[in-house]
């Protein structure tokens, strides 16, 4: 009774919390709205969030109502991500459009229309939860490695401009609290990632300690435009158990597309859920 209790509890704060972290993006398409124009944006990380939203659900249908939060958070975020990805379309150019179909088709599509047959068809029922359970782990674990990038950028710029505190601390929040639900229902597949988004969100908070106020070497007037502004951030939605989970990638670009501010506001999929 008191785990039930604790799952529960667990997975209202889950739900409340992923579901700010989805809303993370909504000041970027504001922008691309007003200005008609995706500039330096990308749509991998929403396309990337749709898919771990609807890889979970999936998982969750086979869980026999044991699942029910897992699905509520996900369906809420396959709504918000697929709104963005139809805003994002609207408004890119040609190249980019087409980019963005062709990974939606092949990814959200075609790769999960092909997981369901391969678990339908090829698993018994009894397997078909684990089979789809490591299929979420393993996705997860990969998007979980983006946040190693922006924490070699910090170290290396010894700055915190690309990694906003709170959107790391919403993230591990997200992560915490999935953590404990995957726990609490005893599902080592909802757990596992989720203890990895923890680990990295706590370590990108220290970081950010460190180096808030740490006092940069003055340098001379020929070395200014080596700045950290030489690089364009791409946001990717950590997909853990949870529908959504969002670091910062840097990428080094010649041109930067927008504003700072309006690029790391891209930070946010999906470690959704759990």
């Amino acid at each position: 009774m008191a785990l039930n209790v604790l799952a529960f509890t667990f997975g209202i704060m889950g739900n409340i919390i992923s579901f700010i972290v989805f809303l993370a993006p909504v000041p970027t398409f504001v922008r691309i709205c007003k200005k008609k124009s995706i500039e330096g944006f990308q749509s991998l990380p929403y396309v990337s969030a749709l898919f771990s939203a609807m890889l979970w659900i999936y998982y969750a249908l086979q869980k026999d109502g044991s699942g029910f939060l897992l699905i509520t958070i996900n369906a809420v975020g396959c709504f918000i991500e697929t709104i963005y990805i139809i805003l994002f379309i609207t408004y890119a150019n040609k190249k980019a459009r087409i980019s963005t179909l062709k990974v939606l088709g092949l990814l959200n599509f075609l790769g999960f229309a092909a997981i369901i047959l391969v678990c339908e068809l090829l698993t018994k029922k009894s397997n078909r939860e684990k089979v789809l359970g490591g299929i979420c782990v393993g996705f997860s674990v990969c998007v979980f490695a983006a946040p190693l990038s922006i924490m070699r950028v910090v170290i290396r710029t010894k700055s915190v401009e690309f990694m906003p505190f709170s959107l790391s601390l919403f993230l591990t929040l997200s992560a915490i609290t999935w953590l404990f639900y995957g726990l609490a229902i005893k599902d080592f597949y909802v757990a596992l990632p989720n203890i990895l988004g923890a680990f990295l969100g706590a370590v990108q908070m220290i970081l950010y300690i460190i180096f808030k106020y740490y006092k940069a070497p003055k340098t001379d007037d020929t070395e200014k435009p080596k700045t950290v502004t030489d690089h364009s951030i791409d946001m990717v939605k950590l997909a853990s158990a949870t529908p959504v989970s969002v670091d910062l990638i840097v990428h080094p670009h010649a041109n930067d597309g927008g504003d700072l501010e309006g690029q790391m506001e891209k930070s946010v999929t999906n470690q959704i859920q759990t």
